[in-house]
């Protein structure tokens, strides 16, 4: 039996279609990528612009999700502690102020979900819950003293509540989201984006292995044997944002290709394009110039500074 072909879809007024690309180009300088030799513009990302346009159709605030801000590092060479510092403060403030900037071309505005990970990991990652609930909480407060209304914070406790134990939300999340293991490894061996990815998790838990007692070797095996771990909870935890945030725009902090239905951000000045406000600390230079570095290379290059009894980041010179 023959079947009517599809309604054609709807074609969005050019007035629309022309602040979908001012907002896109608000976020395009900020873009982390591994890509080289192309310059951004709009028109490169279709799926983003379409993405967008339903909100901006609509009259609506635009919705940003972002997983990450799970935890700070444990590896103390790379982080003042466990709480969230002057990178997160740096980092929520950027977020805070981008979303302002877009209400510049889109007079509803915009708002970042936040979809903190912590728990969604602390096994893999051999972080403590007691000190992801610490941290999420600090978030939280952080968000509130700053004054910074344009964000909210989303994580394992708006979605299962406080009666569950972490392990068995982990393993509802694990259960009904994740991705065969099997399809990410074969998919690891055949896309590039999925082995830098891939490579990427395995370096960072290589390094923040601190506590192992074991040879290099079975640590290496342990680190590969987890990051495929992260990378099903990490493709679960986006499944269950989706489901819970539909609509809205995907943001990530890991470097996303053009094609990508994510779209890597940039919070704060790097050299590397994986380092993050919890995997670093802040140097900032005697020109106002901050700058994401390990802990032990900032302190190498600067004095510390503390911020309510805590540490802080470094001042260099």
């Amino acid at each position: 039996m023959l079947t009517s072909p599809a309604p054609p879809r709807p074609v969005a007024p050019s007035d629309d279609r022309a602040r979908c690309a001012e907002v896109l180009a608000t976020l395009l300088p900020y873009r982390r990528t591994l890509d080289t030799g192309h310059a951004d513009t709009p028109d490169a990302f279709p799926a983003q612009l379409e993405r967008l346009a339903a909100p901006v159709a609509a009259g609506e605030p635009i919705v940003f999700t972002l997983p990450g801000f799970p935890c700070k590092s444990p590896n103390p060479a790379k982080v003042l502690g466990h709480l969230p510092d002057e990178g997160e403060r740096l980092a929520l403030r950027f977020l805070d102020a981008l979303c302002a900037r877009i209400a510049e071309h889109h007079p509803p505005g915009a708002r970042v979900v936040i979809c903190s990970d912590g728990h969604v990991f602390s096994d893999l990652i051999q972080v403590p819950d007691r000190d992801i609930d610490a941290y999420a909480d600090a978030l939280r407060a952080l968000i509130h003293d700053e004054g910074l209304t344009r964000l909210d914070v989303f994580d394992l406790r708006d979605v299962y509540g406080q009666r569950l134990s972490h392990d068995a939300k982990r393993s509802l999340v694990h259960e009904y989201y994740a991705p065969d293991l099997d399809t990410l490894r074969s998919l690891t061996r055949t896309d590039e984006p999925t082995r830098r990815l891939y490579q990427g998790i395995t370096r960072f838990l290589f390094e923040d292995s601190v506590a192992f007692t074991g040879t290099r070797s079975a640590l290496q095996r342990s680190c590969r044997r987890r990051a495929y771990g992260v990378m099903q909870r990490s493709r679960a935890w986006g499944e269950l944002i989706a489901a819970h945030h539909p609509g809205a725009f995907r943001l990530s902090i890991h470097p996303q290709p053009r094609g990508s239905d994510k779209f890597g951000i940039r919070l704060l000045e790097t050299p590397d394009a994986w380092l993050t406000p919890w995997h670093s600390s802040v140097l900032e230079h005697p020109d106002g110039r901050r700058e994401l570095l390990h802990r032990a290379e900032a302190e190498r290059l600067g004095r510390l500074v503390c911020r309510q009894g805590r540490p802080s980041h470094f001042v260099a010179g």
